[in-house]
Parts: C-alpha cells; structure tokens; sequence
C-alpha cells in the first residue's frame, strides 16, 4: 500500500494513532464518505427528523412520517444504544448511557419525536466534539503527515536503496533530494542546501547548511542534493520527540479535569436514581399524572436530560487541548496540559544569563596592542585551529578587518589555558590571563593587571596575547538578545511579575546585561548549589518560572515551578528537566505564554460556569414543568457546543 506515493505497511500506519478515514489503505472515496462518518449520520438524521416532523401534519403522509422517524432512531439511536450496552456489560454508567436511557424512556411515554430530537442532538454534539478535538490535536496531526516512513541509503558506489527508519542505524549515509523531507537526524557530510523547520518549530525562515552542519529530521530540503551521516535513530530522533512530547501533554490531565472524570460516574448514577425517584414521587407530591406530558415520568426524563453534565465534561479538556495544540504550533513544547496551571500559579521569573539573555557568541570589540594587526593576524592563525567561542571571535573579527592568518608552526593546544606555536621563530600564545600573564615581566605583569581590572569592571571578557615579548589584549562582551527587552517589560509591568537573572558570571558582567535587559534584580557570581538555593525558595514562596539553558541549569530547572529550556542552543541535560522547551529559543514568546496559561483558566472557569447554568437553568424547572421535555433537550446540547467552541477561542 502507498499514501502520497511513499510506501506504508500496516504497522507503521497504525502505529501513528491516525483517524481510521484517513487510511491509506481505503480507497479515496472510502477516506472521504468515511471522515466524521458520525457528523454526516447525525446530519442526515436531523434532515429526516425535520422532513417527519413536517409530514405529520399532512394527511396521507404519516406513515412516511412514521417510516422516517425509525430511520431516524436507526442512524442515530442504534450506535448510542450498542455503545451504551457495551458500558453496561463493564458495568459502568455514564454520559452516554444517561442519553440513551432518556432518549428511548421517551418513546415509551408517548413522546417519540423528543427522544429523536435527543439522539440527533447528542450526535451533532458528539460529531462536533471530534471535529473540536481534531483541530485542536492539529499540531500532531502535522508532524505525523510530515513523517517520512523511508529513507533512501546511499552506498559507497553511488547507488541507492530505500529501506523502512527502523532498520536505518546510527552512521548510515543517506540521500537527501530537494523538496524531501529529511528522515532521521543527521550530520551534512557532501552538498549545500537551505532546509525550512517551520512546521516544526514555528520559525518559518529558510537556514542555510553546508557540510559539518547538522540538519533535523522534520526539515524540508529546499533546493540542494544533500548526503548525511546519521546521527540518531528513528526512536531518538529530533523529530520523534517533539511528536512524543506533544502527544504527552496532549493526553496529560490537570487535576481539575481528573477529578470530574472521576466524578461523572458517580454523578451520572446520581442523576439517574433521582430521575427514577422523581418519577415515582412527583405525582403523589404534585397530584400529576405518571404517564402524559404533564405526567411525572416526563418531567423525570426532562430533568435527566437537563443535569446531565455533557458540558462540564468536554468543558475543562477543549479548552487545554486547544491551548497546548496553539502552544505547539509557536514553537513551545509543554510536558502536560497541567503546566498551563502551574505557570497561571507563578508569580516570578528567573533568567539565566549566558545563553539565554544572551545568545551566547562572542564578539570582539577590538584589542589593545602597540601593533594592532600583526597582534590580530598572529592570534587569527592561532584560534583558526581551535573551536570555542573566543577562537570564532577573533577570526571573525580578523575577517571583518581583511586580515588574513599568518603561517604558524608547532602549533599546540592547552586545555583550559590557551593555544601557543611559533612564528617566524619566536613563540606566540593566547589564551586566558592565568596562562599569559607569568610569561612575562614583573612590569608588564603590573600594567595588564590594571587593564584587566578595567575591563572586568565593564562586564567585558578578555584574552592576551604574547608575541615578540610583548602583550596584547582582546576585549570581548556576549550578544544580548535585544529582542528580549519588551517581553521582560512585559512581564514587570503588564504581568505584574517578579523578574530577576541568575547567573554565575561575574558582578560586572551581569550588571551590564542586567542593566541592558531592564532587570532591576540580580545575582552573580553563583555556583550551582547557590542557584539551586535561590530557585528552590522563590518556588516554594511565590511559585517561579525558571529559564536556562545550560547543563548547570538542569537542577535549577527541575526544581522551580515551572522550568524552561532553550531546545535549539539548551544542553540536553537541561532540555530533559524542564517542562517547557523553547524550540527556536524564543524567550521573547515567554509573555505570550504566560497570557495564554491566564486565558486557559480563564476559558475554563468560563466554561464551568455555562455549562453549570445550563444544568441548573434547565434541570429546576424541568421538574416543575416550565420545561418541555424539546427545550431541555436544545438547552443541554446548546450548552455543550458554546463551552466546545469557547475552548477552541484558545487556538489563536
């Protein structure tokens, strides 16, 4: 079988929790009379119950009226009754049980056309339900049609074979076509290319990747011929655990929405037992009849069909469901619908600074030297040969200067210390103050003690170099994200929340950021037991939503509140612990998340109110015979779509 022309077996598909309509082993007609197969019967059965109702009133047509009323309980009467019986034989009473009861006690007491109204109503809701759901699980539904099922391997004599992902293993070779999606994680070893993650992450701008870049599985190849060597299986790929993150929080329940699952049986027996208790009793109390319109089984049935909680049921899950799926399609992942409630809960944020105020890449701001571009040229040809961030400073610095590296020799790598060789004879090194500074005189040691007390005091980072005897100095400052100024703003004063950083830097260099950023409150020069401390008493007192990125912050994150970590540059060690990951690293969406977790409790206690309004507005007077059995039916349904569609105001 094949789906868009790529192959599928039965396994694969099935294994992607897929709608059964949307098989492709079905044929195109099949998938199409198959899609929410219960919204058309419901649909067609309201059309036949309206055409009854209608010919009842004209002579020579009621049977046909009749006639049509039956396939009426058939299309929609029969499924809830075998679901209903299916519930029974587990001995569980529920919502649908309740329904069902209500709809077929009405045929017995003379009231045919109600019990219809019942069904068709309760399976236009139910119909609507799904579609609500639907769309509110369409973040996952995107990635599962985005997820390939092969992979074309590329062998070593240049030819191709397509293999299933789970058999494709760690260091296979595989073939990247533009306009494919790429399969598994991987790192470019031939070709060039712009691939597009935003169906992954929100993010929807073309990056470019060339060899020794590593490339996403979920991307889409835009132009070039890509080869890659793979670097996770299908099970540990990128994609794989975005799919299982969503899909977690998708099914994870708040509390709140919990305890009314377990309380709707309770409740559904409850309502049950009083409508047969009313039935009996209301006509000894009221001097009514049992039977009739005006009789106690009557009121009874319109009372059952008014309290039942339907509304309440579906109120509490659309409105996180939608939440979350909106959540996803930004680019923000969160382990569980309940950390919606836990961030509405926290009243303080926590920033850490490098790699999360800060993008974390260096740049140069120049150096100091009595011979400025042969000290430039010397450190370039050093650091070309070293990776950390330093080094890719000092040779993008030394390109925007046109100056190119100088021929070096013996070239050695000190770990933690600094990189040294020689030139034109002579030994040159750079690295930090602690490995430069006893390599040269007492008076030179004295005058770069000064400079570096300078630019320490700026919150700048240094390296010297040693060349020719003498010393230059490099000055360095991390790149503020400036993007994150108006969300911090946001945060203060729109929010009305605590904002501090924490940090491990120096005092000077987070004063500076700090001051950049308009954070009011900081802490530096932390180890990590101290942030821990701090993390630890802000959540406990005031609940806190800790954002970090690094491997340090992975206890911080695990312990706060609420913890967030940065998916693109976070250490996966800090990505684990958290319960929000930020896919493209967009912190300045914090404030919007923080809005939308206000707005799913606010949804929610909206939608607990309706539909409680609805149960009390309709059920009360049920009983006393203000509400006909039609309008009991119409105010429980219509309650259940208004929460329904309320809960998907979340989605934007």
């Amino acid at each position: 079988m094949s789906c868009c022309g790529k192959p599928i077996v039965f396994e694969e598909y099935f294994g992607m929790g897929a709608p059964m309509s949307a098989s492709p082993f079905l044929t195109p007609e099949a998938r199409l009379w198959g899609h929410n197969l219960p919204m058309k019967a419901a649909v067609l059965g309201a059309l036949l119950l309206a055409l009854s109702f209608g010919l009842t009133y004209v002579d020579g047509f009621r049977p046909l009226a009749s006639f049509l009323l039956v396939a009426v309980y058939f299309l929609t009467g029969v499924p809830a009754l075998i679901e209903s019986l299916e519930d029974l034989y587990d001995l569980e009473i529920n919502i649908d049980v309740l329904m069902t009861l209500a709809a077929f006690s009405s045929v017995v007491i003379g009231s045919p056309f109600e019990g219809a109204l019942l069904l068709v109503l309760f399976a236009l809701s139910g119909g609507m339900e799904e579609a609500v759901e639907a769309r509110a699980k369409g973040a996952i539904s995107a990635l599962h049609k985005i997820t390939p099922t092969k992979a074309v391997v590329w062998n070593d004599d240049g030819r191709t074979l397509e293999k299933a992902l789970p058999e494709v293993e760690v260091g296979t070779l595989l073939l990247i076509k533009a306009g494919e999606i790429v399969p598994l994680d991987g790192e470019i070893i031939k070709g060039a290319s712009s691939i597009n993650v935003g169906h992954i992450t929100g993010e929807n701008v073309p990056l470019s990747k060339k060899v020794g870049d590593s490339v996403v599985a979920g991307a889409r190849n835009i132009e070039g011929r890509l080869i890659i060597r793979v670097t996770h299986t299908s099970a540990d790929s990128t994609l794989s655990k975005i799919i299982e993150l969503v899909t977690q929080a998708q099914e994870s329940r708040p509390r709140l929405q919990r305890w009314f699952e377990n309380l709707s049986n309770t409740y559904a027996k409850t309502i049950i037992g009083l409508a047969f208790l009313f039935a009996l009793t209301l006509p000894f109390f009221l001097d009514i009849p049992f039977l009739g319109r005006e009789g106690g089984v009557y009121r009874a049935l319109a009372f059952l069909i008014a309290a039942s909680p339907c509304a309440l049921i579906i109120a509490i899950p659309i409105a996180y469901l939608s939440a979350v799926g909106a959540c996803a399609r930004k680019g923000i992942l969160l382990k569980g619908g309940i950390i919606l409630d836990a961030l509405a809960d926290c009243k303080a944020v926590a920033f850490d600074k490098t790699g999360t105020l800060t993008t974390g890449t260096l740049q140069c701001m120049g150096l100091q030297s009595n011979d400025p571009r042969l000290a430039l040229g010397i450190a370039c040809s050093l650091e070309t040969n070293a990776v950390h961030p330093i080094a890719q400073a000092i040779v993008a610095y030394a390109e925007q200067q046109n100056i190119s590296p100088l021929s070096i020799s013996h070239f050695k790598q000190i770990p933690g210390s600094g990189l040294e060789a020689t030139y034109q004879g002579k030994k040159v090194a750079i690295g930090n103050p602690s490995f430069i500074l006893p390599l040269l005189s007492p008076t030179q040691q004295a005058e770069v003690s000064l400079h570096i007390e300078t630019c320490r005091q700026s919150g700048e980072l240094i390296a010297l170099l040693l060349h020719n005897q003498e010393w230059s100095l490099f000055r360095f400052f991390d790149t503020p994200r400036q993007t994150v100024q108006h969300t911090i703003s946001r945060l203060q004063h729109a929010l009305h929340m605590r904002v501090l950083m924490l940090t491990g830097d120096h005092a000077e260099s987070a004063h500076r950021v700090a001051e950049q950023m308009g954070i009011t409150e900081f802490k530096a020069d932390l180890k990590p037991a101290d942030k821990l401390k701090i993390v630890e008493e802000l959540s406990s007192t005031m609940g806190l939503v800790m954002v970090g990125d690094g491997i340090n912050d992975a206890p911080a994150l695990a312990r706060a509140t609420v913890g967030i970590s940065m998916g693109q540059m976070g250490s996966q060690a800090a990505i684990d612990a958290a319960d929000v990951v930020l896919l493209q690293d967009h912190i300045e969406r914090l404030d919007w998340l923080m809005e939308k977790a206000l707005a799913t409790r606010a949804v929610v206690k909206q939608n607990l109110i309706i539909a409680t309004l609805a149960i009390l507005i309709a059920s009360i007077p049920a009983l006393a015979g203000f509400v006909p059995l039609w309008l009991a039916v119409l105010l429980h349904e219509g309650g259940t779509v208004i929460v329904g569609l309320n809960g998907l105001r979340l989605l934007r």
